[in-house]
């Protein structure tokens, strides 16, 4: 194979696999759980077009994981792993983190190598997420005929994930619009995307919006040191209060305000809150174990607990990510979640502005919907997630080469 051939099979792969990514919300508006598939096919069509490119895939991949955020994100791993010696449900435990490795590294694999083919599609990528969003839009105010004609379950909470998704790609996507001058066209999928929520069912994508916004805002004027001081405490301050969330929650949320978001379970959320939160406090070093929450009334710390608070721990996680981390892994798995968020902010404070703020919205929509929504190990999330890190990223090397344009 000649090096012409080489270099032109390596650019199909890495077109395909940025592609594939593009094509996300689609595929996920189609079949909700479909996005760990299509981004572990796009991580190896990628990695595919580096190893046809004779890429140097050492800096690429493996040099990220020795610095200190990669140690720290190494470290939290190997305490899941550490976990399984004493979870009392070894399958359980084994069998959510097969489902959650597998997303984790195409999420890993996207991130690292499709920034630089990303941004080139982010018009298409945009069309693409408009077109499904309004899908989502038409498909509701039918009834949910479209799916129904397609056979599909006809649920309007089917479109939670595909707009939660959404919600994750459309801040980074759109600050690579803006970066290049398409300001309407930012602007139009961020108000087709925000429309598209606001007529589903799932607050959580709502309320992830409005976070993200918001933060948005707020961090592009601020100075730098303000913006990340910020945006950390709100992040760090959810995690540490997480044990005592629903003690919280049970002295201090007016009646009033449980009748108003009577949709929202609030009652039934503050209930779960405090079930876990006992659950901690009966076991607050090493946790239940990773992946237990599937099944966390049949853990030991579930025992050492009143029983009126036992009822709420087979709901199958805490819907909060962070309380879940203290649940199964503790205090350490906490401390180490903690440093890794907080070596994310530091990388993130070396960005430019625009990055900067787009990664904060990012941070803060992901947070705030990990504060009230599904489990934390949830493969369908990790994914998502992984290719919002993608059109970040790609963000930066936009911006890295119109400044050496200029």
């Amino acid at each position: 194979m000649t090096a012409r051939t080489a270099g032109e099979r390596a650019g199909t792969l890495d077109r395909l696999g940025a592609i594939v990514i593009a094509a996300l919300p689609a595929c996920m508006a189609v079949a909700n759980r479909s996005s760990p598939v299509v981004v572990g096919l796009a991580g190896l069509l990628l990695l595919a077009g580096s190893v046809a490119a004779r890429r140097p895939l050492r800096p690429l991949l493996l040099a990220p994981l020795a610095t200190p955020l990669g140690v720290a994100a190494l470290a939290v791993l190997a305490w899941c792993a550490s976990s399984l010696a004493w979870s009392p449900l070894p399958g359980l435990s084994l069998r959510t983190l097969s489902e959650f490795l597998p997303a984790l590294a195409g999420a890993y694999l996207v991130a690292r190598l499709a920034p630089p083919h990303l941004a080139a599609l982010a018009g298409p990528a945009a069309w693409i997420l408009i077109a499904t969003c309004l899908y989502v839009v038409a498909d509701l105010a039918s009834g949910l005929t479209i799916r129904e004609a397609l056979g599909q379950r006809v649920a309007a909470f089917a479109f939670n994930r595909p707009l939660l998704t959404a919600m994750l790609l459309v801040f980074p996507l759109a600050a690579c619009l803006a970066a290049t001058g398409r300001r309407g066209l930012a602007a139009i999928v961020s108000a087709v995307v925000a429309v598209a929520a606001w007529r589903s069912v799932s607050g959580a994508t709502v309320l992830g919006l409005a976070a993200g916004a918001l933060t948005f805002c707020v961090v592009r004027w601020l100075p730098a040191r303000a913006g990340i001081g910020l945006t950390g405490a709100a992040l760090l301050g959810a995690l540490v209060l997480a044990p005592v969330e629903g003690d919280l929650l049970a002295r201090t949320m007016p009646e009033a305000v449980h009748q108003r978001l009577a949709a929202s379970s609030t009652r039934a959320r503050v209930a779960i809150a405090r079930s876990f939160g006992a659950a901690v406090a009966a076991d607050p070093w090493r946790g239940a174990g990773y992946g237990t929450s599937g099944r966390f009334q049949d853990t030991p710390a579930a025992g050492r607990i009143e029983p009126e608070l036992r009822v709420m721990l087979a709901v199958g996680h805490p819907h909060n990510s962070f309380l879940q981390v203290w649940a199964e892994l503790g205090l350490v798995g906490a401390t180490l979640s903690g440093l890794v968020l907080i070596l994310t902010l530091r990388a993130v404070a070396a960005w430019g502005p625009l990055a900067r703020s787009a990664a904060l919205a990012l941070l803060a929509a992901a947070g705030i919907v990990a504060f009230v929504e599904h489990g934390a190990w949830q493969a369908w999330w990790t994914a998502g997630v992984g290719a919002a890190i993608a059109w970040l990223r790609a963000l930066t090397y936009q911006l890295e080469a119109l400044t050496t344009e200029r």
